[in-house]
């Protein structure tokens, strides 16, 4: 069984009011990830993705370009040990 890991992920830019979260939530189903994602009050999208190496990477990748009509500025990512998120939902 490959490796879980899980990325603690900061999006800032304009990516509130431009269906990130909601894209977020499409990718990660379809890459097998599971997590959340949320709007923060500074401005930034916060998002958890965890599962395989490679399917969590993939999601990193994924906040550099976002939703169509986003402008991602700049992603901050930190690693954690996996904690058994089931599913992956928007949190409000």
């Amino acid at each position: 069984m490959a490796a879980r890991t899980r990325a603690h992920v900061f999006v800032s830019g304009t990516v509130q009011g431009v269906y990130y979260r909601a894209n977020t939530r499409d990718a990660a189903r379809e890459a097998g990830v599971d997590g959340w994602v949320k709007n923060l009050a500074d401005g930034r999208v916060e998002a958890v993705f965890e599962g395989p190496e490679d399917a969590v990477e993939s999601m990193v990748e994924w906040c550099h370009e976002g939703s169509p009509a986003a402008e991602v500025e700049d992603v901050e990512v930190e690693y954690e040990s996996p904690q058994g998120e089931d599913g992956f939902e928007i949190r409000h």
